[in-house]
């Protein structure tokens, strides 16, 4: 079941959250409550493939019973155990078919295992029943009862794709009385914030994909676009998946907040990032958190030396590319962000090595930084998107140039006395039938992305959420405060609900499309 359907928007969330706030109104059957919620989290991921919520239900239980061990006597052996048992799972669903395939390869055999399917959510839900049971091993949780760490596992609005949260960030939530009365205040905030990432989901990332899917798979068949084709789909891309995840995110983050749940942000406009580092302090903030306690620490983290800092990075960085996919295209991703972080730790050593002391940013140097990591993630999408090496080959040459600068014949007018000079530079103005930049259009669409990723306030500045950044400066100099943040005044209220109707009525004409990290 799809967040933006109307099963959903109509059936499933109006009668989850009256059932919840109904048993939770009294003491008698408060205790109720959670269950109902488990109840209804697992009738929302038997939605999609109903024999999965078993793998679902096996995993929580096997979990709970880990957990429980590794809280009465903490065993290394056990937490081993409990961690090998849980990438074997995720391992054998996601990753069995890409490994045959791999040695297929490599010995010319024809090994593979019909009937695997990927569960939805399952990376996810078992990297977060990890981190469970490594906190449970240091003590960093406390026993409350099956049905609890049910909820912390299930809990539909970060059940499929996140956030990935701790046990001790969401689940103290539910013991307090609050959590069961219904406030209107969160509910506004709640609805405003889903608006939020309904609008980024069905107007703008799949506004993006029109443009976006035309040239990867134009680029799977053979052609080889030329340089404003191959950045227009690698551009169209880019804000795509940003805006299709952290749409996600935050719908996540708004359904939480009606139950009176606050979940932790996933997004923090990380295409405002001025480092690659940077970057990844920004951008599924939950995963890199999870990668950083979980895997980059264990291994060392940057406690060895400079050199064993890097080869952390790199395997970190390799694994949280796989994590994404079975497909060897998502571990080149992974190793571009592990040279890119290489690199950039690397440049600061030199720095400091050197003596020299970083200068203050001025307005300018921020915005290069941000734009050389703005082109160097560009650039590492391409990989993560295609579906071959080859395909991602043909793009990046493109945006390189190498396929030529072809421009459909009647731009030779629109650029009128500068058309011979860009013919003199090697632009080209013929007719082309089949061309995969769709002219102002696509222009217009991509420059309302880039102006929402790089200049406008992010969702939780917008709603002044708890630990949000401070817009930026020239937003907070120039914007209205009206127009700068939400307070649930009546003008904005009216426009999130027509906002909301009319989005509602869209999809009644089409069905939903899937978010793109469900695939993930």
């Amino acid at each position: 079941m799809l967040f933006h359907s109307l099963e959903f928007l109509l059936g499933f969330l109006p009668v989850t959250l009256l059932g919840f706030f109904l048993l939770g109104r009294r003491e008698t059957t408060r205790r109720f409550a959670p269950l109902w919620l488990v109840g209804c989290s697992l009738f929302f991921y038997a939605w999609w493939n109903p024999p999965f919520v078993l793998l679902l239900l096996a995993s929580i239980l096997v979990n709970y019973v880990l957990g429980e061990r590794l809280l009465a006597r903490p065993s290394r052996a056990l937490l081993t155990f409990g961690i090998a048992a849980n990438l074997a799972v995720i391992g054998y669903f996601k990753y069995v078919n890409f490994f045959l395939g791999t040695v297929n390869s490599l010995t010319g055999t024809d090994f593979f295992i019909a009937g695997v399917f990927l569960p939805l959510g399952i990376s996810f839900f078992t990297f977060q029943q990890i981190a469970y049971l490594v906190d449970a091993y240091r003590g960093l949780v406390g026993s409350r009862g099956l049905v609890d760490y049910a909820l912390f596992v299930s809990f539909f609005p970060q059940l499929i794709a996140g956030p990935i949260v701790h046990h001790s960030e969401m689940m103290p939530q539910f013991r307090q009385s609050a959590t069961y009365r219904p406030r209107a205040d969160n509910f506004a905030l709640g609805l405003a914030i889903f608006t939020f990432g309904l609008v980024k989901k069905v107007v703008i990332a799949d506004g993006m994909a029109v443009y976006a899917t035309p040239v990867f798979d134009a680029a799977l068949a053979g052609r080889e676009p030329t340089l404003v084709e191959a950045w227009g789909g690698a551009l169209a891309y880019t804000f795509q998946l940003y805006f299709d995840f952290s749409g996600y995110s935050d719908m996540a983050i708004g359904l939480a907040r009606m139950f009176n749940i606050r979940l932790p942000f996933n997004f923090d406009s990380p295409y405002k990032a001025t480092s690659i580092a940077d970057f990844w302090r920004r951008w599924h903030m939950t995963l890199s958190r999870f990668l950083r306690d979980y895997l980059y620490i264990p291994l060392g983290g940057s406690r060895r030396g400079p050199v064993r800092r890097y080869v952390n990075l790199m395997i970190t960085m390799l694994l949280g590319g796989l994590w994404h996919g079975a497909a060897w295209t998502f571990v080149v991703w992974g190793g571009l962000h592990g040279l890119y972080l290489a690199i950039n730790h690397g440049w600061r050593a030199l720095r400091a090595r050197l003596g020299l002391v970083p200068a203050a940013p001025t307005l300018w140097g921020s915005w290069l930084a941000r734009g050389l990591t703005f082109l160097a993630v560009v650039v590492a999408w391409v990989p993560f998107r295609a579906e071959s090496f080859e395909a991602a080959g043909r793009i990046l040459a493109g945006m390189a140039g190498l396929n030529g600068v072809v421009l459909p014949e009647k731009f030779a007018t629109l650029f009128g006395p500068l058309t011979p000079l860009l013919m003199r530079l090697g632009v080209e103005f013929r007719y082309i039938p089949d061309y995969l930049f769709r002219g102002m259009e696509e222009a217009l669409w991509l420059a309302l992305g880039a102006a929402i990723a790089f200049v406008l306030p992010n969702t939780q500045q917008w709603f002044r959420l708890e630990g949000a950044r401070s817009p930026e400066p020239l937003w907070q100099r120039w914007v209205p405060a009206p127009l700068a943040r939400f307070e649930a005044r009546p003008a904005q209220a009216l426009a999130l609900g027509v906002t909301a109707a009319v989005l509602i009525l869209a999809l009644v004409s089409e069905a939903p499309r899937e978010f793109l990290y469900f695939q993930f």
